[in-house]
């Protein structure tokens, strides 16, 4: 019998999981992984780290496959080889907390023959589980039918929906994003064959996985890859998340001034000293936009507008870096002497979203550079953050169930 709505569940929860270099998040093995043509059909052949909970189903207009799994990264998916005559599209993000989805847009209908997920011996190497479809093609109708098929109740999601709907504070999950500095093109400080960019990819995948794993928080990366994201997507992406919270990971090199240990920098237009102005020279670009859509105001209507947005986002953002502070500390991490300072960085200047931009250390410190590529140190750090994050966000909604 055809299958176009499948869904597996607890009984994969149990399997063992396999060891990563990255995330205890189940992640995609590229390189074992593929789309090819299979007579007039499809086949797709998903390579995972380990198994896990999921189920696929189509939706239409355009035609397309969607396979959601408890979060997986996706690192590597553009590399998998796909026929182009067949697969118009291809791509993942998270649709809901602790869920990931990804979409194959089809060149045209097709029905689900096979599905089935292989565990155990049935895998070799570094993949746990194998998630193997194989598609037919099938009428326009018969495709539509299987499109408007309902959700069950926990999946009621508006159709090609990529994020839920932002809350209000306090009555949903935290979304943070983690937005891991440089990437592709633009490595950021460089020292003893480590970049900025991947040391704050590889600390990102671990934070996003700590929270993830906590529960409470939903959380958006600005880049999932090695790749380069301008300053404005970063911004964009936060917003179009409904993001409650921005968080920009750095580990520059500075030869000014004291340059040890982890610095919060919140935004000013005013730098609070001289090695500050020269990271934030270092970090932006010309072509930055605020976020906001101010083309059709005036210059002084524009800072007005978000002037007016900043005076409720300043004291959050300031409560935000005193509890990061205060978690840091907690945990006996080592801080910069002057642990919060201010800064001109166009990242943070989104007016209404809390953003905070957070130097883990200095790559031109030996001492820092120690610490950033321990792994050990890295879960303390990542814990200290997380444990901020949380008492932020239960003051944040407290403050503002006070307001309503």
């Amino acid at each position: 019998m055809i299958r176009i709505l499948l869904v597996i569940w607890a009984a994969l929860m149990a399997a063992p999981a396999v060891a990563q270099e990255l995330s205890a998040l189940a992640r995609l093995v590229p390189q074992q992984s593929a789309l090819t043509q299979a007579g007039d059909g499809l086949a797709v052949d998903l390579a995972l780290s380990q198994p896990v909970p999921w189920r696929v189903r189509v939706l239409d207009a355009p035609p397309r496959l969607v396979l959601d799994m408890r979060e997986v990264d996706w690192t590597g998916l553009r590399d998998v080889q796909r026929p182009a005559d067949l697969v118009a599209d291809l791509r993942a993000g998270v649709v809901r907390q602790g869920w990931s989805r990804l979409v194959l847009e089809l060149a045209g209908p097709m029905q689900v023959a096979e599905a089935e997920m292989t565990t155990g011996a049935a895998t070799t190497g570094d993949v746990g589980a194998r998630v193997w479809l194989r598609l037919e093609p099938t009428t326009p109708a018969a495709f539509a039918a299987a499109a408007a098929q309902p959700e069950p109740p926990q999946w009621a999601l508006p159709v090609g929906a990529d994020l839920p709907k932002p809350q209000a504070r306090g009555t949903g999950p935290v979304v943070v994003v983690l937005d891991p500095g440089h990437g592709g093109i633009d490595p950021g400080a460089e020292r003893e064959g480590y970049t900025e960019a991947n040391l704050m990819l590889t600390f990102a995948r671990e934070l996003k996985d700590l929270l993830v794993r906590d529960g409470g928080f939903l959380v958006v990366m600005t880049r999932e890859e090695d790749v380069f994201v301008p300053l404005e997507t970063r911004i964009s992406i936060a917003r179009a998340a409904g993001a409650h919270v921005f968080l920009s990971l750095h580990a520059d090199a500075i030869a000014e001034g004291e340059a040890v240990g982890a610095t919060i920098y919140t935004l000013s237009e005013e730098a609070s000293d001289a090695a500050s102005q020269a990271l934030a020279e270092r970090h932006d670009r010309d072509d930055l936009l605020s976020g906001v859509d101010l083309t059709a105001q005036d210059d002084l209507v524009a800072t007005v507008l978000m002037d007016m947005a900043r005076v409720e986002t300043g004291p959050r953002i300031e409560r935000l870096a005193l509890a990061l502070e205060a978690a840091i500390k907690g945990a006996d991490l080592r801080m910069h002497r002057h642990p919060r300072q201010t800064a001109g960085f166009s990242v943070l200047k989104s007016p209404d979203i809390p953003s905070v931009l957070v130097e883990l250390g200095f790559m031109s410190s030996a001492r820092d550079l120690a610490r950033l590529i321990d792994p050990d140190w890295r879960a303390r750090m990542a814990g200290a953050l997380r444990d901020g994050l949380k008492a932020w966000a239960a003051e944040d909604a407290a403050l503002a169930n006070l307001r309503r």
